[in-house]
Parts: structure tokens; C-alpha cells; sequence
């Protein structure tokens, strides 16, 4: 009879699955967040700022933000977590320009904006998280935090990414910016409420030095 944690582990095929759908989340829920001009925490919430103040696509800045953190990212995790977060931050960032050419809309209410991206976002780390995967920056720092000090990866997050939203207050016109609180709050508590640990944590390899184990 098949043990219940390797029952629970995930098959190579369940992660790839994880992984394309996970960043199709995030990218969709970006885009719809870009059209409201609304921001969401952590570095994507930093290229969307980027691209509200230069013009330039989401795309390229997150890519290029998050690549400082993959320079210690080996050390603190590993490289099969590394090499799968760098792969997820690839797609994320190809996704979201093609999105913009799949679907175009032409108007969006904030509030529209701000619960489906939030909801979107949220649901696809979360998918990301469950199978050891993460999109770089701060994603990596909270899955750190969480596997070594047991803080919950949604919270912490919570933090970081209204510092971000606090930081953006001289670009974002006041309404706006109350709405990307809105995004930024949903989006981690689809973590908090869903990524604890003890609940669930099915990952694949090591992270931090430690083998996670599905419960």
C-alpha cells in the first residue's frame, strides 16, 4: 500500500500543469491590473510602477527586477527550486506581453480590477507555491522565511508588499492607490488563508537545506 506522503507527492506532469497555469494567472492578472492602472505588492507591483512611469511594457521590467535575487537564490535554496522560479519568472514575463495581444479591453471598473487581478495573482502563486516553485524577488525570501522560521508566507509577504504600494503613493493618483491596497490584500490572503504550513506543502527536491514533505 502506497505511504499517504507519497500518495500526496507531485508527479513531474501535475508540476508542469502547475506551472503553466500558475504563471497564466499571474500574467492575466496583471494585465487586468495595468488597465486600471492599479498596482499589486512585491516586484511585480515595482515593474507595474515602472511601466506606468516610463512606458515601457510590464514585461521587460520584471524581468529585469527580479534578476538580482537569483544571483544568491542557489545558496539559500537550491538549485531545483532556483532553476523552476527562473523558468516561472520567464513565462510570466513572455505570457503577459502575449496576453496583451490575445485580449484587448477597452474599460475596466477599479474595483473589477482590483478583486479579480488580486484573486488571479493570488490563486496562481498559490499554485506556484504548492509545487515548489515561486516568481523570484520577494516570493523567494517569503518561501525562505516560511520553510526555516515557520512565518506564514502570506503575511510576511503582506508586509513587504504594502511598503511597495506605501512607496508608490507620489505616482498613483489616491484612488488608485486605495484600490491597489484592495489588490495587494487579496492577493495574500488567498496565501495566508491557503499556503500554511503543516496544512499542505507539496514541493519537490529541497528548500532551504531541508526536504519538504507533503502533509
Amino acid at each position: 500500500m502506497t505511504p499517504p506522503a507519497e500518495a500526496a507527492r507531485h508527479g513531474s506532469h501535475e508540476d508542469a500543469f502547475a506551472l503553466v497555469m500558475g504563471t497564466l494567472f499571474v500574467a492575466f492578472g496583471m494585465l487586468i491590473c495595468a488597465k486600471a492602472q492599479l498596482l499589486t505588492g512585491g516586484l511585480a507591483g515595482v515593474a507595474l510602477l515602472l511601466q506606468y512611469v516610463t512606458g515601457t511594457g510590464f514585461w521587460i521590467f520584471f524581468a529585469l527586477v527580479n534578476l538580482p535575487f537569483f544571483i544568491f537564490a542557489p545558496k539559500v535554496l537550491g538549485w531545483p527550486f532556483t532553476l523552476r522560479s527562473l523558468l516561472a519568472v520567464a513565462m510570466v514575463s513572455l505570457l503577459a506581453r502575449a496576453i496583451s495581444s490575445w485580449i484587448v479591453i477597452s474599460d475596466i471598473h477599479p474595483l473589477f480590477a482590483a478583486i479579480m487581478g488580486g484573486g488571479l495573482t493570488g490563486t496562481g502563486l498559490l499554485m506556484l507555491f504548492r509545487h515548489g516553485t515561486a516568481l523570484g524577488g520577494f516570493n523567494i525570501l517569503v518561501l525562505f522565511l516560511q520553510n526555516r522560521f515557520g512565518l506564514r508566507a502570506g503575511y510576511v509577504q503582506m508586509a513587504l508588499d504594502l511598503g511597495v504600494l506605501l512607496a508608490s503613493a507620489l505616482v498613483l493618483a489616491p484612488a488608485n492607490l486605495a484600490w491597489s491596497v484592495l489588490t495587494g490584500v487579496l492577493v495574500n490572503l488567498v496565501l495566508a488563508f491557503n499556503h500554511r504550513p503543516g496544512r499542505y506543502q507539496a514541493t519537490t527536491g529541497r528548500i532551504g537545506g531541508a526536504t519538504a514533505r507533503p502533509r
